[in-house]
């Protein structure tokens, strides 16, 4: 089999004009969504280190660092830009599970700002990236967290981040082979390191390295040419016999993009704690005073890395269920200073989390699409109270969220780099994106920078 021939000669054929309507205005979307994301990240400690770190390398100042004023090399770039993108733990959510938005978005952005390249090439070379991804996963077979070998994002971003960067190269069907071949061997991020800053390295190392190697590839470097069916390469590392190479060469063929399609993170944390979340966010309504609570219990599917009974960190919290509904029981929201080290520490947050109870159980699927998260909480009176959620607003198989509603977390979340003015305009210029020309990408990026 002639996989990875295959698939990259399809993705070398695939131009803007060849792309559905639908696919270009999710595709419109997510960018929004993962640049308003990566602005408040900006702000968070991991990304500022990380910044000052790529500042000091001295790469040629032709991309702009998201948030902090300077450019270097559009490789440096897209590292820096890929972990603000996912510190928060806040791009859309891809079903089989990854994050699809901050391994690619920044290569492409960094990229397109140095070729001076036109936002429909950018909407090209992102779906293709995205695509990539969501056909890799599927064929992966791994759904449920408890199947991951590694973090999917440093498994498969890198080589969305290599497709996707190719096209903007405008790389032949030969140097995309290389250059996901010299990828592959870049692949790899532990699951132990969630909840810590390297989390999101894994997502900016990504974008770097897919970035990188199109770079290579596009000067002869070489790869190997069929990582993906070569005996100990890609697929055999990562996935074993169970990849289905067919569900991968439906890249181009059907877009994942629409169809499952995208969920929009309403909570800066862990997909499978938003279930606990809004199980929570319910019950706080019920309860007049939280102080009245003398148990919570929490039942919800096998996800042994989201059973954090006592976090001491605002980025471990985002992986805990127990904080997570601790956080929406007492305040009755959970938001970006929800995950400040600050409030994960407070006395009021202690002493729910002391009497607070997490049974894993296995007979909940641990799908996303099939999984569900009750909470069970007790009050001084006796009284006894629970919820159940079996997917947050705009999940699979339930009604999407409106622009409407996405607006008010984008105005959020670019709120906290941006003016109202400079939010609009942001706005307005990735609502039009496949009208931009390179001189209006690079007042978006001056503007985001």
């Amino acid at each position: 089999m002639q996989v990875t021939a295959a698939l990259c000669h399809t993705l070398t054929q695939i131009t803007f004009d060849s792309l559905p309507d639908e696919v270009i205005e999710v595709a419109k979307r997510i960018i929004l969504d993962g640049i308003a994301v990566a602005v408040a990240g900006a702000r968070e400690r991991g990304p500022t280190i990380a910044a000052e770190h790529v500042k000091s390398q001295s790469g040629k100042a032709s991309a702009t660092v998201i948030g902090h004023g300077f450019r270097t090399s559009p490789v440096l770039a897209a590292y820096a830009n890929g972990i603000s993108m996912h510190v928060l733990d806040y791009e859309p959510m891809w079903s089989p599970p990854t994050h699809a938005t901050s391994p690619t978005l920044p290569a492409v952005l960094a990229l397109a700002q140095e070729r001076q390249i036109s936002g429909q090439e950018i909407i090209s070379a992102f779906v293709k990236g995205c695509e990539l991804q969501g056909h890799i996963r599927l064929a992966s077979h791994q759904y449920a967290p408890g199947e991951f070998t590694v973090h999917p994002p440093s498994s498969v971003g890198l080589m969305g981040s290599a497709a996707a960067s190719a096209h903007i190269l405008g790389l032949s069907q030969e140097q995309l082979q290389h250059a996901l071949g010299i990828t592959a061997s870049r692949a790899g991020g532990l699951m132990a390191n969630v909840g810590t800053m390297a989390k999101a390295t894994h997502c900016g190392w990504a974008a770097m390295s897919g970035l990188d190697a199109a770079l290579l590839a596009s000067r002869g470097f070489t790869g190997n040419a069929t990582i993906f069916e070569a005996p100990n390469g890609y697929v055999e590392h990562f996935f074993g016999r169970q990849f289905n190479h067919d569900e991968l060469l439906r890249v181009g063929h059907s877009y994942r993009m629409v169809d499952p399609g995208f969920v929009i993170k309403l909570f800066p944390c862990q997909y499978g704690t938003h279930f606990g979340i809004l199980a929570g966010l319910d019950l706080h309504k019920q309860i007049s005073n939280p102080d009245q609570i003398t148990s919570v219990h929490i039942i919800s599917p096998r996800m042994p890395y989201v059973d954090r009974p006592a976090p001491k960190s605002g980025l471990n919290g985002k992986f805990s269920f127990q904080y997570t509904v601790a956080a929406a029981l007492l305040d009755g929201s959970v938001t970006i200073p929800t995950f400040s080290d600050g409030r994960c520490t407070q006395p009021d947050i202690a002493a729910l989390l002391s009497h607070t109870t997490l049974t894993q159980d296995e007979t909940i699927p641990g799908v996303l699409e099939e999984m569900w998260v009750e909470v069970i909480v007790e009050l001084q009176d006796g009284q006894r109270l629970s919820a159940r959620c079996d997917g947050p607003q705009g999940f699979w198989g339930l009604p999407p969220l409106q622009r409407a509603e996405h607006l008010v977390k984008i105005r959020d979340c670019l709120g906290v780099g941006l003016d109202a003015e400079q939010t609009e305009r942001c706005i307005q210029l990735v609502e039009t994106l496949e009208t931009l020309q390179s001189s209006e990408i690079a007042q978006l990026m001056a503007l985001i920078g």
